[in-house]
Order: C-alpha cells, then sequence, then structure tokens
C-alpha cells in the first residue's frame, strides 16, 4: 500500500521540475507551457492523494476542473504558437515581447 508521505513527494518532485522549467528556460514557450502543465500535474496529484486518505471525493471533482482548464489551455496556446510561428517563424519568448496587432 502507497502511503500519503509517497504521493507527497512524487507531486513535491513534479512541482519542482516544473518550477525548474520555468526559472532554467526562458527561450523556449513551448518548453514554458510543459513546465505549466507538470505544475498543474502536481496539483491534481495531491487532490487525488488528499480525496483517497480522507474519504472525500471533492478533491476528485476539482481534479475535473483542473483537467479542463489544463486541456484548454494547452490547445490554446498551441494554436497561437502555430500562429505566431506562421507569421515570425520563430516562438522564442524573447522574440515575442512585441504582439502589436
Amino acid at each position: 500500500m502507497v502511503s500519503l508521505t509517497e504521493y507527497l513527494i512524487v507531486a513535491a518532485l513534479l512541482f519542482g521540475l516544473g518550477i525548474a522549467g520555468i526559472i532554467l528556460n526562458r527561450k523556449n514557450i513551448i518548453v514554458l507551457l510543459m513546465s505549466i502543465e507538470l505544475i498543474l500535474l502536481s496539483v491534481n496529484t495531491n487532490f487525488i492523494a488528499f480525496s483517497y486518505f480522507l474519504n472525500n471525493f471533492v478533491g476528485q471533482v476539482f481534479v475535473f476542473f483542473v483537467l479542463t482548464v489544463a486541456a484548454s489551455e494547452a490547445a490554446i496556446g498551441l494554436a497561437i504558437l502555430v500562429v505566431l510561428y506562421r507569421k515570425r517563424k520563430s516562438i522564442e519568448v524573447q522574440e515575442l515581447d512585441a504582439l502589436k496587432g
């Protein structure tokens, strides 16, 4: 049986990897989006672990909301990146700072 502490350790590692990806990578916006997804995954892991060990289903309901936000963020973010890449031929963060129409 896996304990609550082990779930929290995995969630903390995922959160740390997400934060490290955001801090260390300032050029590639796709890696930044993946790092945000890792952070959301760690939050979901915490929700599921606490929901299971406390016998409360509220955390599992919140996971569906977080998954909905993550899916829409990925779809809209990647669509915007495709349009920007077609227009500017680059998706580096430093070149995307001036988003004028």
